[in-house]
């Protein structure tokens, strides 16, 4: 992909590469190239192996355009990554990345956060809402991993499963990106993209991931889901996405839902994608962009 503002070889979560602009962090939008033939205006139904192939092509190119995607949640460890995962709900990434830094200092291991006086670790997570049914899911989970699981994060979904405030979701992320093991994180913007992209139609997390995962090989489920997810913050957003920035347009059967003028797309793009600082406090070392404010600086 000729144009992408980006190339370099798509690597691990924590590995990342990118060009980036003179002006402080501010990364080129991508353009979208031209296309003879949109996927829409075809009028005949897609069949399953033109749709596999499509999405294929889409992972390939969202790949060139985000070869530093990586999880957007700062954390040293397996257990850092799952308690910030579970901060993660109904809230942004960055505003887990400005809280946990306290947290952690105040209750570094499972044993620490298990002993935690409820509402003062109530106050340390209030930032990410929902601080108490939060805090209950913290102290149950610590309490687990320090009687069931040796103080550990155990490497398995059907033990991560088995701890307070931990579903499917949580536990792929914290599979993928801790242990190396892969899985599809189906989160509100990997299920509105891969639905706009008519990948699937189902509504059901679980059920999504599942026809996902017959798409593409294991290997990929990880950073696909990196992929996916930074581009439904960055360019497809949920009310107005850019599609005139799009570099995927010409693949898009949603094509034109959004803003599909070039110059005015592009002043909704987000992120690095934007000029903008990212989520992470400690981003990657090659992130393109600028790392997000810590709690109560201005960016």
């Amino acid at each position: 992909m000729s144009n992408s503002p980006v190339r370099a070889q798509a690597k691990g979560a924590g590995s990342v590469s990118g060009k980036q602009n003179s002006a402080v962090g501010e990364q080129r939008a991508p353009a979208p190239k031209k296309a003879t033939k949109r996927v829409k205006a075809s009028l005949k139904p897609e069949s399953r192996l033109a749709m596999v192939r499509r999405a294929r092509r889409i992972n390939r190119e969202l790949a060139e355009v985000y070869p530093y995607a990586h999880p957007e949640l700062d954390f040293r460890n397996p257990f850092e990554l799952l308690v910030a995962t579970v901060l993660s709900a109904q809230t942004t990434d960055l505003r887990v990345n400005q809280t946990t830094p306290a947290l952690f200092a105040r209750y570094p291991t499972p044993e620490d956060m298990a002993a935690a006086v409820p509402e003062q670790l109530e106050e340390i997570i209030r930032p990410t809402g929902f601080f108490r049914a939060k805090a209950r899911s913290l102290i149950g989970l610590s309490t687990a991993l320090r009687d069931d699981f040796g103080g550990e994060v155990p490497g398995r979904l059907k033990d991560l499963v088995t701890l307070p405030g931990v579903g499917r979701k949580t536990a792929n992320v914290v599979l993928g990106n801790g242990f190396g093991v892969p899985g599809l994180t189906v989160d509100t913007h990997f299920g509105r993209l891969v639905r706009r992209w008519k990948w699937t139609e189902q509504e059901d997390p679980e059920k999504v991931e599942a026809e996902i995962a017959e798409i593409f090989p294991k290997s990929e489920w990880t950073m696909l889901s990196h992929r996916i997810i930074f581009h439904g913050r960055r360019i497809c957003h949920a009310r107005k996405p850019a599609c005139g920035a799009c570099p995927i347009a010409p693949l898009c059967p949603s094509y034109g839902e959004g803003e599909t003028d070039p110059e005015k797309a592009k002043k909704l793009l987000k992120y690095e994608m934007g000029g903008r600082p990212g989520q992470r406090l400690s981003p990657p070392a090659d992130y393109p962009g600028k790392p997000a404010p810590a709690l109560g600086e201005a960016e």
